[in-house]
């Protein structure tokens, strides 16, 4: 289930894997997924069971199928890190896709862009499109409405009896949308809203605002 949101003229659809569906464009947005990264773990030692890799592709699968885009674009940090038995499997998917994906690069992305063009992926430091940049890192920026990345957010929420609930998040401000980390092997930073921004929180299959 997603929610539909207008910001700025735009509509979005956010849906609760953390993926944001931009109507007018026909596009996804997402952002940290961090493929490899359950991988990069277990290399060193860390008991991360092998199953957390494939939950990644069944998510952006379902996405996808859902939303039935003509372009999926990456937001930043892709990739945990380097190479590793994972972008076989990248590979594999890529090719068996048939829309238009790109990478916004992020501070993970250290794997060459040459690598991901050979694939057919395009890739960009920002993106612009009409008055919304995209990037990985949130910026602010006059004139154009900012969606990003990077941050994993998340909104802490607590109850009469002291009890907390933390929540990966949408978090909106005046210049742009912070999404939240699409992988589910990531940690999330907890922001504090300010008067006027607007909070969409992921509570179990679905998105609601908070006010």
């Amino acid at each position: 289930m997603a929610l539909e949101v207008k910001l700025k003229d735009q509509t979005y659809q956010l849906h609760r894997s953390g993926a944001c569906y931009w109507v007018e464009q026909d596009v996804i947005l997402l952002a940290d997924v961090h493929l490899g990264k359950s991988a990069h773990f277990r290399k060193h030692g860390m008991a991360v069971p092998t199953q957390a890799d494939d939950k990644e592709y069944d998510k952006l699968n379902a996405i996808i199928e859902e939303f039935q885009p003509s372009r999926l674009w990456f937001l930043g940090d892709l990739f945990h890190s380097y190479k590793n038995a994972e972008w076989h499997f990248f590979e594999q998917w890529i090719n068996s896709q048939t829309i238009e994906i790109g990478l916004v690069m992020g501070n993970h992305d250290v794997i060459s862009r040459d690598s991901f063009e050979r694939l057919g992926m395009k890739t960009y430091d920002s993106l612009q499109m009409g008055k919304v940049l995209l990037t990985h890192h949130p910026k602010e920026i006059e004139g154009s409405y900012n969606i990003a990345g990077h941050i994993h957010p998340s909104i802490k929420l607590q109850g009469k009896g002291r009890q907390q609930l933390k929540l990966s998040c949408f978090f909106c401000t005046d210049y742009g949308m912070i999404l939240p980390a699409f992988g589910d092997f990531t940690g999330t930073y907890t922001l504090k809203p300010k008067k006027g921004n607007r909070i969409f929180a992921i509570a179990g299959d679905e998105v609601v605002e908070l006010n």
